[in-house]
């Protein structure tokens, strides 16, 4: 028995969580214009897209205390695979809302499955190696989801609608195969379980449900722009499918960068609260102008600042989930966190598109820039209470 895998499980691993997430992002830029070209309006636009979040937040606890129960990660695994490819053929072989709705929730099955991969690739490694685990998959999601949607646009360009769902079911078939070979070691620590008895005492955690709520507006901002109605506010300004590959370009890699740019020296230098507040605030902001733009290069000029500005949040708001959790619940604590965060990615798109069926494709960026604002203020509020308290209890020690 192996207590470690080698270097060939590891890159058999990463290949297929690469082909998991091109799968899954590979249509994703032209899904709206896609559902809105099939007839459907705006609020049925937004219910397609908060499928996925809302089968994420549905099974991805459930899938995580499975997995637990029966020591089991690789077969979760195989289902995600699966549930992509079914994702990918379904929309491939059908051309109806009601399949397209059925499509999208596949999708986010199968990425309620994504919590097993984690665990078992961190399974591979000593635990003083974790840290190079998750940054190394986290850089296999980034670079699947830019590759995946930048392709997208250019894809539909050339052959057509139904190409980017036929080439991401192909790959879905090619994932799963590879996910049959992925190794799993015999005994397998159980790091990231999620048990019921804790996720009380976990969920009351201040910090917690107060990181959890930033992330859920952060989720809702998101997937109602870039990975909702931006696509299609691009294309009805005027831009052809093709240009899709650069508005993208334009948010994704300076999305990436941030990751970077925020622990290295945006945090360092002005703390994890004000840096959440400067990137709430200009998220808000360059989403509530968008409306305003009618221009391609002005457009990427905008997505760029607005994906610098939202990757700032995700991993910043990720670390400050568990940092006030004890080690032995943190894992519960990460799986409470992408739960509730799930609502975001369900709550945003589905009332943006109800507005952008009452007012205009307008109202939903409007809304998730109100979204920004509410996030900002919050964290201000939060902090003028913390500076409260602090100098109460400084003022209580001077004159005792």
């Amino acid at each position: 028995m192996r207590p470690l895998s080698s270097v060939k499980d590891r890159y058999l691993f990463l290949m297929t969580s690469f082909l998991f997430w091109v799968s899954n992002f590979i249509y994703m830029p032209i899904l709206s214009p896609y559902i809105e070209a099939l007839g459907g309006t705006y609020t049925f636009i937004g219910i397609v897209l908060s499928s996925y979040g809302l089968m994420q937040f549905l099974f991805r606890l459930p899938i995580g205390i499975m997995s637990d129960f029966i020591k089991k990660r690789k077969p979760f695994i195989i289902l995600g695979m699966l549930m992509t490819m079914i994702s990918g053929l379904t929309f491939a072989l059908t051309d109806s809302l009601g399949w397209a709705l059925v499509s999208r929730s596949y999708a986010g099955i199968a990425a309620a499955t994504w919590v097993a991969f984690t665990v078992l690739y961190s399974s591979y490694f000593r635990d003083a190696e974790i840290h190079k685990a998750m940054s190394s998959i986290s850089f296999i999601v980034v670079l699947a989801q830019l590759i995946g949607m930048s392709l997208s646009g250019y894809i539909v360009d050339k052959w057509g609608w139904h190409a980017p769902f036929w080439i991401g079911g192909v790959l879905g078939v090619i994932g799963t195969i590879f996910s049959l070979f992925i190794y799993e070691p015999k005994t397998v620590t159980v790091q990231t379980s999620i048990q019921l008895k804790d996720l009380l005492s976990v969920v009351r955690e201040p910090l917690l449900l107060k990181v959890s709520l930033l992330s859920i507006l952060a989720h809702s901002i998101i997937f109602t722009t870039m990975f909702g109605f931006i696509p299609m506010y691009a294309l009805q300004i005027g831009l052809q499918e093709r240009d899709l590959s650069i508005i993208v370009f334009s948010f994704m890699i300076p999305h990436a960068v941030a990751t970077l740019f925020m622990g290295k020296v945006l945090v360092p230098f002005v703390g994890k609260w004000r840096s959440l507040t400067i990137a709430f605030f200009f998220s808000a902001f360059f989403t509530m102008i968008t409306p305003f733009i009618d221009t391609k290069g002005l457009l990427c000029i905008v997505q760029a600042a607005n994906g610098f500005s939202q990757g700032l949040l995700f991993p910043l708001l990720l670390g400050m989930s568990i940092e006030s959790i004890s080690h032995e619940k943190r894992a519960t604590a990460m799986g409470t966190y992408q739960a509730l965060y799930a609502i975001g990615m369900f709550t945003g798109p589905f009332l943006a598109g109800v507005l952008n069926s009452a007012i205009g494709i307008v109202a939903g960026f409007y809304f998730s820039g109100m979204l920004g604002i509410v996030a900002t203020v919050l964290i201000l509020f939060w902090n003028y209470k913390r500076r409260s308290a602090t100098r109460s209890i400084s003022y209580k020690i001077e004159k005792s």
